[in-house]
């Protein structure tokens, strides 16, 4: 009889030992986990709404966007520059549009069911954009952000922010205050 209590007290014994072990190892992965929290370089610093232009990723930061809406009617404007399709209603305020792909000096396409029309504010300022498609809305962490070249030269350029590289592939946010600037600098010329 006493063999089989020291089994059972070694067998009692592996047991408490196997759920120390795995009590320890959740311990380590909770505070692994609540560590990455801490970890600025983990903490999502903004979230960016992300959209398409041809097979490029662009992507405007959620606080700038007030939203998104199908493409309406346009009333065209005379002697604005090519890229300004004129001007819509949205609740009352109107809004002018720019169609970033024109924008870019990328070819016009016709407008489908995917194509929309994100409005943008800054200050009081707001200006829709239109775009192929959206794409999503994406948690953005101090890792996923690249200094943008200084090449200001080329005129796409002078709009983006910041590169993010993620999984997925590179995306490009826009500075929307420089794009409405921009705006706003060429429609009172």
């Amino acid at each position: 009889m006493s063999i089989i209590l020291s089994a059972k007290e070694t067998e009692g014994q592996t047991l408490s030992e196997n759920y120390n072990d795995k009590l320890q190892e959740l311990l380590n992965a909770q505070k692994s986990m609540e560590d990455a929290k801490k970890d600025p370089q983990n903490t999502v610093i903004t979230k960016v709404l992300t959209f398409y232009i041809d097979d490029q990723v662009y992507g405007i930061e959620i606080p700038d966007v007030i939203e998104i809406i199908e493409v309406p009617p346009i009333t065209a404007v005379p002697g604005v520059p090519s890229y300004i399709k004129g001007i819509i209603n949205v609740r009352s305020k109107i809004v002018p549009v720019v169609n970033i792909r024109s924008r870019f000096g990328k070819e016009e396409i016709p407008f489908n069911d995917r194509t929309c029309i994100i409005i943008v504010s800054t200050g009081d300022v707001s200006v829709g954009l239109i775009v192929d498609s959206v794409a999503d809305v994406i948690p953005v962490t101090e890792q996923h952000i690249s200094k943008t070249p200084d090449l200001t030269g080329v005129n796409s350029n002078k709009f983006i922010k910041s590169i993010l590289e993620m999984n997925d592939g590179i995306k490009l946010v826009l500075d929307v205050s420089k794009l409405i600037d921009e705006h706003a600098s060429e429609e009172n010329k």
